[in-house]
């Protein structure tokens, strides 16, 4: 692996897959390629990748299918790419488990900053968040955050998050109580990615909330009118 990464770009056409394989190797990226939905799991299991840029539409296995299966053994950053600007589409990526949606054609600066923001998310916690000592934990009644290994529990049960949802329950908990509007959660869980919308924070909310429930927790409350925060976790 090089300083930067592995990253798996998946997209049936060989002229896509050869635009994003030098936009993210000029940035130190390393690359693997598949061209249908099959493959991609294949060379995913053979060499684990940091990040997979995942087209929706490929014969084989669409990229929806694609990504159930990964989900079900890996929480590993995914972005769609897509032809489809419509907004169903893009929802039902989001909601199947995907980080981020890109709609083609697309810069490859844009795809480079949304890379780098995906990856940005779920980080571990820098030296000055985590204090003395480097233990970077954040504890709200049941609910713990490891911010040096961006791991999540709710009462020592372990719930499994992706590079997203944990930034995004990282920005709640940090200030237990505090209400965050979508634009603010935009801002601050979502930094430079600014055509993220108020329904894409929606559908990382429900994931969260739905991932916390089955460890037996609920701790993002809805403010309506508002936006949400995070609550007692008693």
């Amino acid at each position: 692996m090089t300083a930067q990464g592995t990253i798996l770009v998946v997209d049936d056409d060989p002229q896509i897959r050869e635009v994003v394989r030098f936009a993210v190797g000029r940035e130190g990226f390393r690359v693997s390629e598949a061209g249908n939905g099959r493959d991609a799991i294949a060379a995913f299991e053979r060499e684990p990748a940091d990040l997979i840029i995942l087209d929706i539409l490929m014969p084989e296995m669409d990229g929806t299918e694609v990504c159930r299966t990964i989900r079900r053994r890996s929480n590993v950053p995914i972005i769609f790419l897509s032809s489809k600007d419509d907004e169903v589409d893009r929802i039902l990526g989001l909601e199947l488990g995907g980080d981020d949606y890109v709609t083609k054609p697309f810069s490859p600066r844009e795809l480079i900053a949304r890379v780098r923001a995906v990856l940005r998310r779920g980080a571990p916690a820098s030296a000055a968040e985590a204090g003395e000592g480097g233990l970077g934990r954040i504890v709200h009644g049941r609910l713990t955050l490891d911010l040096d290994r961006y791991a999540a529990s709710w009462s020592g049960r372990e719930v499994v998050l992706t590079a997203t949802e944990f930034g995004l329950i990282r920005t709640l908990a940090s200030f237990p109580g505090k209400v965050y509007t979508r634009e603010e959660l935009m801002e601050r869980a979502y930094a430079y990615d600014n055509v993220v919308s108020g329904r894409t924070i929606d559908s990382h909310v429900r994931r969260l909330r739905q991932k916390f429930a089955a460890a037996g927790g609920e701790p993002i409350e809805t403010v309506h009118g508002l936006g949400y925060k995070v609550g007692p976790c008693d």
